[in-house]
């Protein structure tokens, strides 16, 4: 039995997290979320957790005057955050915040000791050097939550870094994968949001509808794999059967396939290094009938091409991506600009950092992280308010 705390336990991956422990001999010792009282009050009397954060505070304190659970803790704030991700009694956090905001919890949790099942991408995004030589230091792993990263981590099992040819991250294509320039630049929300495959959060649903959720895992895949970024490709593969595939240097590919389920990575990243039984569906390529692959097209969806040209100029650019594409698809969600702005906002925030960047940031400390996203963050509000930006077509 494994006791775990998860950081962001209304969000998407949260409840699929708790979905999968229920079949499982776990215990959960920590739940934190931001402001869901109705649903993390079901998982408290659900699961019965030890500690309970609510980073709103009036939305804890509501909380702790309703619950019927007295043994429960109920703390507030990102310092109640931070003391369910490094709860004694945890053997493993999930961290499933969105955004930097989980960065401090994760690398607190990390200092304490903890193994980390990662499903947060802005948290190598943003900080990767940072979080790898952390985990180092403090001898804990870091698993991947994310589909096709736990496919890498599965294919690499036996292999050293020296056999790895090129990783190849497989993209669903997103809903407009068919769409020309000119038809996205009237998408609306709403069809942004409608994902052909996978059920996920606002956030990470429009960015698998531009491709910068594939960018941001090229990124992650530089860290958690010590892979230089030229070997890393991306293809669209529509089915989402293979999650990723792994090239060896004598031309040898491994692939994962499996159903596309959450669960499945969520599941392997909780009880690694063994496996347990699933109750999922399981695969039946006769009924799959084809798999088909192609080329991401960086003209019509050039915030990957943007990710790669921020890990390939290292220090805090791939922060300032990361930020400022949080903005642009806020902004997107509330109708204040179209959906070729989100990557307009993102190239012209890039670009203008690029004029002002200072020597320290190559290797950026957790200093320059921060002030690297505070930048972004207003600078892409301010672009975005004046509309001072090209839009891309």
């Amino acid at each position: 039995m494994k006791n775990i705390s998860i950081l962001g336990s209304t969000g998407s991956i949260g409840v699929q997290t708790l979905q999968v422990i229920s079949e499982l001999n776990f215990k959960v010792v920590g739940l934190a979320a931001r402001s869901n009282i109705d649903l993390i009050k079901q998982q408290i009397e659900r699961f019965n957790p030890e500690v309970v954060a609510l980073e709103d505070e009036s939305s804890a304190e509501t909380l702790r005057s309703s619950i019927n659970n007295k043994n429960v803790k109920i703390l507030s704030g990102y310092n109640g955050i931070i003391s369910v991700a490094t709860a004694l009694k945890a053997d493993i956090v999930v961290s499933a915040m969105v955004g930097i905001a989980g960065l401090v919890p994760t690398l607190e949790a990390m200092k304490a000791g903890k193994d980390i099942a990662l499903a947060n991408k802005e948290i190598l995004v943003t900080s990767g050097s940072l979080v790898m030589r952390i985990a180092k230091e403090a001898g804990v792993k870091i698993l991947p939550v994310d589909g096709e990263h736990s496919a890498i981590f599965q294919c690499l099992s036996g292999c050293k870094n020296w056999d790895i040819h090129r990783i190849i991250l497989t993209a669903s294509g997103g809903p407009f994968r068919s769409k020309t320039l000119e038809e996205l630049r009237n998408v609306s929300p709403k069809q942004a949001l409608n994902h052909p495959t996978w059920k996920m959060g606002r956030k990470i649903t429009i960015d698998s509808s531009t491709l910068m959720n594939k960018g941001l895992e090229v990124i992650e895949a530089r860290w958690l794999f010590d892979i230089d970024v030229s070997k890393i490709d991306v293809i669209i593969h529509p089915e989402s059967i293979v999650h990723s595939m792994v090239e060896l240097i004598d031309g040898s590919i491994l692939a994962q396939l499996a159903v596309t389920d959450m669960r499945l990575p969520i599941q392997l990243a909780l009880t690694y290094p063994q496996r347990m039984q699933s109750q999922l569906p399981r695969l039946d390529l006769s009924k799959v009938g084809k798999l088909t692959f192609q080329e991401a097209d960086l003209e019509k969806f050039p915030c990957l091409k943007y990710a790669y040209d921020a890990i390939s100029s290292g220090g805090t650019m791939p922060t300032i991506l990361s930020s400022a594409d949080e903005i642009a698809v806020e902004a997107f969600l509330n109708k204040q600009i179209g959906f070729l702005d989100i990557s307009s906002v993102i190239k012209k925030t890039m670009e203008t950092r690029k004029k002002v960047i200072i020597s320290s940031e190559s290797e950026p400390s957790f200093q320059d992280i921060m002030s690297a996203d505070r930048w972004a963050r207003e600078y892409a509000t301010k672009i975005i308010n004046e509309h001072d930006y090209e839009t891309h077509i």
